[in-house]
């Protein structure tokens, strides 16, 4: 375990705290974020992430300093999942674009706390029983396995287990109160649907714990390293989510890319483990060959993803006759697809839910 003087961890813990506190009163109040706004804040996201890096690897060495980089992008290509699912949940519970990111600013503190106490126990186990990192690369390569034949889990955010413990504690209301949490009707507290979406998105990025947590688990086992890496990347991810909204669907081999990254980081696992508790002489792979493999692997995702879009939904591919009239759809029929098919979020709506989009 790395020696980290106390001043560091004092360094981060400011650092976090003061950027939180200047990001809410920047937005303070209820506006629509652009690209422009966007694309600064995440500017800002990840120099603060970089110069973190520097210090650490100036401070612990560049054993340190590698592994931080190399958790912090791991996570960071990671999260890019999470935002398809915020669009979801937006879409789901019909957010207000003016009122999401006061939903993902305390979606974030949220994730912070979570993401200490299961890495926290991760590097527990990890250091007491090695063995469990086979369990880990299990747990990857199933993920793997899911990016590669695009078998995603479906997430109904109405049905998700915070948002109905939240229904048990107290009322929801259906209608929204600007960016209040809680309102009282008739003498009594009820929360806004506003506070079921911070649920729902607490409980997304549970769901996407059992992924990261074992995958950062695999470059490093300091508990310093892994918790920083993963805050800085938390942080990021509401200017990500702005930036990139709208675009994500441009990005459709970044899953492949994803999925390399995993089954290599699984790979990684397994060979950790089996150096540990097999023999010292398998060999691991080092923190620099990982950080080049996600390097690569991430701007090769991008940049076949720009270079060759996607084709539009309904269109024919080279040298595929259309379907014949007897198979096709009838274009009145109920089940016919619709210009917005492929956006639209199916969900099972209950008496008493929040508003969500029309079935």
């Amino acid at each position: 375990m790395l020696e980290v003087p106390f001043w560091l961890w004092g360094a981060f813990a400011a650092t976090v705290v003061v950027s939180l506190a200047v990001d809410l009163l920047a937005h303070r109040s209820a506006h629509v974020i652009g690209f422009k706004e966007a694309a600064a804040w995440s500017g800002l996201w990840v120099g603060l992430a970089l110069v973190f890096g520097a210090v650490v690897f100036l401070v612990l060495g560049p054993t340190a300093g590698t592994e931080y980089t190399t958790a912090w992008l791991l996570e960071k290509s990671l999260s890019v999942d999470n935002l398809f699912v915020f669009a979801v949940i937006f879409a789901y519970f019909k957010v207000p674009r003016a009122y999401q990111h006061r939903v993902l600013f305390f979606g974030v503190i949220g994730a912070l706390v979570f993401r200490a106490i299961f890495l926290s126990l991760g590097v527990a186990v990890v250091t007491r029983f090695t063995a469990v990192l086979f369990a880990f690369a299990a747990i990857l390569f199933y993920s793997t396995y899911k990016l590669l034949k695009d078998e995603e889990e479906s997430f109904d955010p109405g049905k998700s287990f915070a948002v109905r413990l939240l229904r048990k504690i107290m009322p929801v209301r259906d209608e929204y109160a600007g960016m209040k949490f809680f309102v009282k009707e008739s003498g009594k507290r009820v929360a806004t649907p506003l506070l079921a979406v911070v649920a729902a998105i607490e409980a997304a990025d549970l769901i996407f714990a059992v992924d990261s947590v074992p995958a950062v688990l695999a470059v490093s086992d300091d508990a310093f390293i892994v918790y920083t890496s993963n805050a800085f990347a938390i942080l990021g991810l509401r200017a990500l989510y702005f930036m990139l909204a709208g675009l994500l669907d441009r990005f459709h081999y970044l899953s492949k890319g994803l999925a390399i990254i995993l089954a290599f980081i699984g790979v990684k696992l397994i060979l950790q483990a089996s150096h540990k508790t097999i023999s010292a002489d398998i060999p691991e792979i080092p923190s620099p060959i990982s950080l080049a493999v996600i390097v690569v692997v991430l701007a090769a995702s991008v940049t076949l993803s720009l270079r060759r879009p996607a084709a539009p939904r309904g269109s024919v591919a080279p040298n595929e006759k259309p379907a014949s009239s007897a198979d096709a759809t009838a274009p009145d029929s109920p089940d016919a697809p619709g210009p917005h098919d492929g956006a639209r979020v199916r969900q099972n709506q209950e008496p008493g839910d929040p508003p969500g989009p029309a079935r």
